[in-house]
């Protein structure tokens, strides 16, 4: 948990120098950009009844992603969720096999084909019927966190480049970052912290960025 919160604490600081100079993705994509059509379910909670002192906890979320661009598309997704305590997240790090065969069993009768995120193809096939319903999850985060956003990466192949505001190459120049489409996903929190089981999650809204 240490790792993470150290980790997210240096990302969200270089995410924080980068909002000013990031562009948004186009309104009107141009031709050759695709995105993919996205559902999503309410995050939710998970708990394993082992595990240090006596449990594990994780969270995860149902992804439903449909490739109505009139081509098959490739499909190399990320997920990471960041809480405003500057925790980052990665989805799967962490997470045992069980976790995932729980939630399949939990959802089978809606999601008979659910797979987890670190097992899909990396192809997703044109029209509705190859639509993939995709299980992301992620270990317990910072009780303290009042609210969290997830972030899902690889549904579109927009990308734009801009400088990073701190590191330089060996001239001098600054480094370039490669930021891709991505959709962000608001949640926030209700609850006594102490009380972790019964923490209410109240999804706030989307939008598109450049990430």
């Amino acid at each position: 948990m240490k790792s993470y919160l150290v980790y997210g604490t240096v990302l969200a600081a270089v995410l924080a120098g980068l909002c000013m100079a990031a562009p948004t993705p186009q309104i009107v994509q141009r031709p050759g950009h695709w995105t993919l059509e996205v559902r999503y379910e309410q995050p939710q909670q998970l708990v394993l009844p082992w595990g240090p002192g006596g449990e594990q906890r994780f969270w995860y979320m149902i992804l439903t992603v449909t490739n109505r661009t009139g081509m098959d598309v490739e499909f190399y997704p990320r997920c990471d969720l960041m809480t405003d305590t500057l925790q980052v997240v990665p989805a799967g790090r962490g997470v045992p096999p069980v976790v995932f065969q729980m939630i399949q069993q939990r959802h089978a009768s809606r999601y008979p084909l659910l797979e987890s995120l670190q097992s899909v193809p990396n192809r997703v096939l044109e029209g509705e019927d190859n639509a993939r319903d995709i299980a992301v999850i992620w270990q317990d985060f910072d009780p303290q966190a009042t609210s969290f956003q997830v972030f899902v990466g690889g549904l579109s192949n927009e990308t734009a480049v801009i400088a990073h505001p701190v590191d330089v190459d060996a001239n001098g120049n600054p480094v370039p970052i490669f930021l891709r489409k991505t959709l962000e996903l608001n949640y926030a929190l209700r609850g006594d912290p102490a009380l972790r089981s019964s923490v209410e999650v109240v999804y706030k809204g989307q939008s598109w960025v450049m990430r």
